[in-house]
This record gives structure tokens, sequence and C-alpha cells, in this order.
């Protein structure tokens, strides 16, 4: 499918916003998501799969779909599928991934074979942390680099791994969303961004507008924002959203980065008990109290999941000041919550198939800012899924100086 940038905005903008009765709703909230009695048959279809078919479609929702009969699945497919960046195909010497986790380095290193920096261009790496991929930059362009980062912390340690190993590299403290920001983006300067969240890429954004900085930007997490309702970056994105009805909250833009494959099996798992475990303490609270809604509770770190199933209703329940029966039957309660766990990851499937697109609908808002800042621009990816699903990069530079008058 050969489209342009907005005519891709478009057309997405249009599904989006016609299925969004399907995609929005969170089947764990109910019995049956909204959509079941509109689609018996694609509920009892999902119902039907087996595991792995549920897994398979959890990771690539796209292909062999059961939902096709019913929903737009080879649409969403074309309009999601962009083109994959060009690069430099070498690998970068491994010497160069000290201090560097394995997953992590190899995401630097197909990122920065996408920076493509002019000879002696400033560079800046937006949201650092320890400034891995400054490090890497400084080596690959053979020039300074300047790291920003807000936690005191993380620049020390940053700039101690760049001074001993003798590379150009400042680490400056500086909260991107405080003022002050501005000053380290002269125009002319190329600034580069690796997952950075919600506002943190926001504020780049609208800083590469004002100062004239080319960037390179992988966006994450979409959903870390300040505001509780998206408003569209672009002009054509509001107008679009205007027309189409597309109001989207905090809890929808959650949805663009649910994708989780390159977890570990064992974390998998642990996310799978967990949410068994919550939804068996959602059957018992909804009991209790007579009152049959969805009682948020708040989230545990991971690794923290309580020993027993038992134990982890009673915390539950003491957070939400709810008082528990002295005698339950906790096993036949654990065994439900499984049940019902399975049925809604059938459920999700639904969701899973619109998550690609609000990804790459959010990312074109984000290339339409720019463009119609005169900015020339670029979406694809920059690697394969299975290193990241956060695999979308941007790239942009600013328009060209107009040329001086002549007498």
């Amino acid at each position: 499918m050969n489209l342009s940038h907005a005519s891709r905005f478009t057309r997405l903008s249009g599904l989006l916003s016609e299925w969004q009765d399907v995609w929005r709703p969170l089947p764990f909230r109910g019995p049956v998501p909204p959509w079941a009695a509109r689609f018996p048959e694609m509920t009892r279809a999902l119902l039907d799969l087996p595991d792995r078919d549920r897994e398979r479609l959890e990771a690539d929702p796209f292909t062999a779909s059961p939902l096709a009969p019913w929903l737009p699945v080879e649409l969403l497919r074309d309009l999601v599928r962009l083109p994959e960046l060009p690069g430099p195909a070498s690998s970068l010497p491994e010497r160069w991934s000290r201090h560097v986790g394995g997953r992590k380095w190899r995401q630097i290193e197909a990122f920065v074979a996408r920076v493509d920096a002019a000879p002696g261009q400033p560079l800046v790496e937006w949201c650092a942390g320890k400034a891995h991929l400054a490090r890497t930059l400084a080596r690959r362009h053979g020039t300074a680099v300047t790291a920003l980062e807000r936690q005191p912390s993380l620049c020390a340690e940053g700039q101690a791994l760049a001074d001993g190993q003798d590379l150009p590299v400042r680490l400056q403290v500086q909260d991107v969303l405080e003022q002050g920001a501005e000053r380290w983006l002269a125009a002319g300067a190329h600034v580069a961004a690796l997952h950075a969240c919600g506002d943190l890429h926001q504020r780049l954004l609208a800083l590469a507008v004002q100062k004239g900085c080319s960037i390179t930007l992988a966006p994450c997490c979409y959903q870390r924002t300040s505001a509780g309702r998206y408003r569209p970056l672009s002009g054509l994105g509001r107008e679009l959203a205007a027309a189409h009805g597309l109001e989207l909250t905090r809890e929808d833009l959650a949805l663009a980065v649910q994708e989780t494959v390159t977890a570990p099996r064992s974390v998998r798992l642990a996310r799978e008990k967990a949410s068994a475990w919550r939804l068996g303490f959602d059957l018992l609270q909804r009991e209790v109290r007579g009152v049959d809604d969805y009682l948020n509770v708040p989230s545990l770190p991971q690794g923290r999941l309580h020993q027993r199933f038992e134990d982890f209703c009673r915390w539950a329940a003491a957070s939400r000041n709810l008082r528990l029966p002295s005698a339950c039957d906790w096993p036949a309660l654990e065994k439900a919550g499984w049940r019902r766990q399975a049925e809604v990851a059938r459920m999700e499937l639904v969701r899973h198939l619109f998550r690609r697109p609000l990804e790459v609908w959010l990312a074109l808002d984000r290339l339409q800012l720019l463009a119609e800042a005169g900015f020339r621009v670029e979406l694809g990816s920059f690697c394969d899924p299975g290193l990241t699903p956060r695999n979308l990069l941007l790239r942009a530079s600013p328009p060209e100086a107009a040329p001086a008058a002549t007498a």
C-alpha cells in the first residue's frame, strides 16, 4: 500500500473511530465485553481458541487471524506496514558495548545506524540516563555529544563511564520539562532520543520546531503525560480527531505500548498469575460488596506478589478498606480467577488488533507536526519487533535556511 503519510493518517483516523466501541472496552471490567452481544460468533471463536493460537496472536495479531470475518484485519495490517529506514549494515565493535545490557546494546546499535548526523554537527542525547547512546554516538561520529539527564546520580555514573573511556561526552543535569532545556538545542544541532516517554518526547518536538534542530526519535509510553485527554499535536491530527469524534484518554494511549513479546517467559508467566489473582479477587469483591462493578486495587512491583492467593486477596481487600468473610473457599476462587484470566486474555485479542494502528497513528501525529513546520520527515522502523516492539523511528530535519537576498 503506497500511501502518503497524510493519507495513512486519515485512513487510520477513520478506522480507529469506526471501531472504537470494539477496541476501547477493557474486558476485565465485566463478565463479557460490551461488544459481545454485537458479535456473538466472534466471541465464541475467541473463547474456543487453543492456548498456542492465543499466544501466537498476542505476538502477531494480523497473521491468520480468526477475527478476519468480523474486523478489518487486512486493512489494518496494510496501514501499519512501514518501511525499515535505511542505515549501515555493519555492526559496531563489541568492545563498545561494555556496561550495556545485551538487548539494550542491540537496540542502541540499530538506532545509531539510523542517526544521519552531518560531519561536525552538534549532537545531543535527550533523556540520557547513563548516556550509553551518547557514548556510542561520540565514537561512531567522532564528535562531542551533550547528554541531558535529570537525575544527578545517573549523570555522575555516566560521566565516569565516558571519562573512563576517554570520550568527549558531557552529561548535564537537566529536567527536559523544566525551563532551560532549550539552551542545549542550538539551531543546526541533531538531537537523538531512544525511547523517550510521553511528555518528554513531546517537549523535544516542540523545541525542535522552535530551534530548528534535526531529530532522530524512537517514541515510547505515550500515556506518560500530565494531560488526562490527548490533544493531537498537529493541525491535521486535530482536524481528523474532531471530524471523526476520536477522543483519546490516557488509558487509551496505554494500549499503544502494551505489546511485551520481548519479555522473558518467566516474566510473562508471572504477569499471568498476577492477572488471574486479581480477577479471582474481583469475583470475591463483587460478591462481598453486592456491587457488580470492577474495583481497582493498587499495583504491586514486579516480584512482590504474595506467596499465596489468600494473602493477596487479604492485602487487596485491606487496600480498599473491604472486610472479607471469615471463611472463603480460596482454592475455588483461585481456580475461577485462572478461568477468568483465560477468557480475558482471549477477549483482549480484539484490542491487540488495534494496538499497532493506534501507535502508528500517534507517531504520524508527531510526524505531521514537524511536516507542518516545514521539516523533511521520515517514519519507519529501525529494528525487528522481536528486539523491541517500540521499533518506530521518526527522523526529521528542518527546512533549509532561506538564501540570502542579492543586491
